[in-house]
């Protein structure tokens, strides 16, 4: 791995113990050597969404020799969407095996995500997760799954059964604890039950930042007065700061101390969305403001090249709550309904995925058409 001195991203984990992934992943990634490439200057992991995947897919010629073999086994377009989308994560996870055997299995991991159409069935999330980390042989691989409210139950019993989750689609703080207790429950059943398998569960919360700030920013300029200027550009961050401020809390109980005892790891904060919408806001701002031990930042390839060219590594995440909740509580007295904004950010987040997975199904058809049809 490159040396401190010459990467920022490095800098991040060696210095102020954050890791960063990339948030993206096309198989060019892989047979090109360039996600190797990335690994050297410093990223530790990586993360994917059906969004990510229909762009890949969809947009390039990357796929058509594995959709020319696979167009032989009479595949329906769902199983044909998965036997590409595992290819691509079981040679990812490949890439990163190095950092998880350095890292004792607390990074290097790759995340895939649940087909989101069953973002609010339980069952059917549970048995997709199960389906998935079975196939995925790979020690290193993260299941994705919305924080919806039933989301959570199946987060719950998941981990208590010891798959490893990526929890996705966090807008809010009180769904981000929602999260963390269903996290520490699952932990507990499984300690109960299997004591020895603590030490093999991992996980990530993953808080999305950027769109947070534009629905929040929206309501501020609305309301137009000296308070509620003051927080534009800063709400999602503020969040973000108090949610890292939990989950110290939580680190530091004596609830979690008895975990730690069997070798449980922790459920690592990941801010997810970190491209600023708005573009008068500085490229790598919810890089810059977001450094802190025992997190994640999974970072979009533009954004985690413009840090890498001239962001700043620091410590940035309070470790000690000072003027924060203080911030945070000025900024719910502006009248802004937090609430119903994050939970319409949940709804069209999985509302985005659902669509990102139809059109690409519907690109697959089109393609194997063409393939069928020479």
């Amino acid at each position: 791995m490159a040396e401190s001195t010459t990467s920022r991203l490095a800098d991040l984990f060696e210095k102020y113990g954050q890791s960063p992934w990339l948030d993206n992943l096309r198989r060019s990634y892989i047979t090109t050597g360039q996600l190797e490439r990335y690994v050297e200057l410093g990223v530790r992991g990586l993360t994917s969404n059906p969004t990510i995947f229909q762009k890949a897919i969809q947009d390039s010629a990357d796929y058509d020799e594995q959709l020319l073999e696979l167009s032989t086994r009479k595949l329906s377009l769902t199983e044909t969407y998965w036997e590409l989308v595992l290819r691509d994560i079981s040679d990812a996870a490949d890439v990163f095996s190095r950092v998880f055997r350095e890292s004792n299995g607390q990074d290097g991991f790759v995340s895939v995500e649940v087909d989101p159409h069953l973002s609010y069935d339980v069952d059917a999330t549970m048995q997709a997760a199960l389906d998935l980390r079975h196939r995925l042989t790979a020690s290193n691989v993260l299941i994705k799954i919305p924080a919806t409210k039933n989301g959570l139950v199946a987060i719950k019993n998941l981990v208590s059964r010891g798959v490893n989750i990526n929890v996705t689609l966090i807008f809010g703080l009180e769904r981000y604890m929602e999260v963390l207790e269903a996290y520490v429950s699952g932990l507990e059943t499984l300690a109960a039950q299997s004591p020895e398998k603590v030490k093999d569960v991992a996980g990530v919360a993953s808080i999305f930042i950027s769109r947070v700030d534009a629905i929040v920013d929206a309501e501020l300029l609305a309301m137009n007065t000296d308070t509620s200027r003051k927080f534009l550009g800063k709400s999602a961050i503020l969040q973000a700061h108090m949610a890292y401020l939990h989950f110290l809390e939580i680190r530091q109980s004596a609830r979690w101390q008895k975990l730690e005892k069997l070798g449980a790891h922790l459920q690592r904060p990941l801010w997810a969305s970190t491209s600023p919408k708005n573009p008068s806001y500085r490229d790598t701002l919810y890089v810059d403001e977001l450094i802190g031990q025992n997190t994640v930042n999974t970072i979009p390839e533009e954004t985690m090249l413009a840090f890498h060219d001239h962001g700043t590594a620091a410590q940035s995440l309070v470790v000690k709550a000072g003027d924060t909740p203080q911030l945070w509580n000025e900024l719910l007295t502006t009248g802004i309904d937090l609430a119903s904004m994050t939970q319409k950010l949940e709804d069209d987040g999985v509302r985005s995925f659902e669509q990102s997975f139809d059109v690409l199904l519907e690109a697959l058809e089109a393609k194997l058409e063409k393939i069928h049809a020479r």
